[in-house]
């Protein structure tokens, strides 16, 4: 009885798998005439028109422009559509929009250019006076270096040390004149 079930079953899920097999050959679907007819897809989509120079002066397909202002001098606090840009939904572009919006480089209007010219004069004016200032007021270092009885020989550490200057030394950076005497 066992062994009857057994073979039924691989039997059953033979069949059951055969009839899971996708078709060899792919089926061919419907496509509307809306879809692939040249005639109904020129009338949906006709061809630009062709434009003279006196209809379209600024070859630009006859796009008309809205007039360039940058969208920083819109009113932050309106009530517009899409905040961050400052734009209303279906509001025309313009061409040159790159320029014009809200992320082109901002543009100070806060200070005059004969204004920010006097403020740059001031503030190398006032830099040059403080290096002027410091330099009649800061004491110079002594261009040459002062001589010590026997060379503080002792005060810095003994025979084997480096001695400073005493004096019949050679003068500092005058090897030459040292090796001729």
């Amino acid at each position: 009885m066992l062994p009857q079930r057994i073979v039924r079953a691989s039997a059953l899920r033979s069949a059951s798998l055969a009839a899971r097999r996708l078709p060899v050959v792919q089926q061919r679907t419907f496509v509307p005439r809306s879809y692939n007819d040249p005639a109904i897809i020129e009338e949906k989509f006709p061809d630009n028109p062709t434009l003279t120079e006196a209809e379209d002066p600024l070859q630009n397909g006859g796009y008309i422009n809205p007039p360039a202002i940058k969208r920083q001098f819109r009113d932050p606090h309106g009530d517009w559509w899409d905040k961050q840009e400052r734009r209303n939904f279906g509001e025309p572009i313009h061409e040159d929009n790159d320029l014009l919006g809200i992320f082109s480089p901002y543009e100070y209007t806060w200070i005059s250019p004969g204004k920010g010219l006097l403020q740059i004069g001031a503030f190398i004016a006032t830099t040059l006076g403080v290096c002027w200032v410091v330099k009649l007021l800061y004491p110079d270092k002594p261009s040459y270096p002062r001589e010590f009885e026997g060379g503080l020989d002792r005060e810095l550490g003994g025979a084997g040390a480096w001695r400073a200057r005493a004096p019949g030394d050679p003068e500092p950076y005058q090897v030459e004149e040292a090796e001729e005497e």
